[in-house]
């Protein structure tokens, strides 16, 4: 079902996905995106990630929400650090209050690694998953992250941002291996794909060692960084989430 949900004054393409027939206690994740990387660039972000939620809630019997981040598809605003945060608080919010016993953190790319970093803030965060999640926020694909935001779409305002030093440092503050210490005794499930071509899995092996022996990480073989689509992925974020008490 699509609705909006509004983040900082900003409307946010939002999308819930039920189960046929819900259990008596119904358990909710957040489904987040990461940055744009096809030809279209932040207009069909997380364009498929509706398809996903209603094969994780349909499967798994969750409440699953999906939306776009700020500067991406259907959503208002320009992307940056801190309001891709305040986004994901605002779904959080959503979610509980659709009457569900908790609340699961999902992600793809950098959006797991806000997941982690979210979740890492916030105790009622049950657990987390991340799939080929980044350990920071960097210009590795070459370029600038700013001109990386503003050549994918993410930045539509002219003079946007009005303080591009605090925007920057914004970025260069994301730790995702500091933030994953903070998340046991919550479950962590850290999936990455060995020829993932876009972040090495060393970030997840990483992500994966600061967490501890309670993190459960898994490299799935010659899988590329595009694992929302294989099923080999969403069978252990499938697998994961059974795994889940309410």
């Amino acid at each position: 079902m699509n609705e909006t949900i509004i983040s900082d004054g900003l409307r946010l393409a939002t999308y819930y996905a039920r189960p046929a027939k819900p259990p008596a206690v119904v358990s909710g994740l957040v489904l987040c995106h990461g940055f744009p990387r096809g030809p279209r660039g932040a207009a069909t972000s997380g364009a498929t990630y509706p398809e996903l939620a209603d094969r994780l809630a349909r499967d798994a019997s969750w409440v699953v929400l999906t939306f776009n981040f700020r500067g991406t598809g259907g959503s208002e605003g320009d992307f940056s650090i801190g309001g891709w945060r305040a986004d994901l608080r605002a779904a959080i919010s959503a979610l509980s209050g659709a009457g569900v016993a908790g609340i699961w953190l999902a992600g793809v790319g950098e959006g797991g690694s806000l997941a982690i970093c979210e979740a890492a803030a916030d105790e009622g965060i049950r657990g987390v998953a991340a799939l080929g999640a980044p350990a920071a926020i960097d210009d590795r694909r070459g370029g600038r992250i700013l001109d990386l935001a503003r050549n994918a779409g993410m930045i539509r305002s002219p003079g946007f941002p009005a303080d591009t030093a605090a925007w920057d440092r914004e970025v260069a503050a994301v730790d995702v291996p500091a933030a994953a210490r903070r998340i046991p005794p919550r479950p962590l499930l850290v999936v990455h794909g060995s020829y993932d071509e876009v972040v090495p899995v060393a970030d997840a092996r990483a992500i994966g060692d600061a967490a501890g022996p309670g993190a459960e990480l898994r490299v799935v073989h010659a899988a590329g960084h595009r694992l929302r689509h294989d099923p080999r992925a969403i069978a252990l974020l499938l697998g994961w989430l059974e795994r889940q008490q309410p």
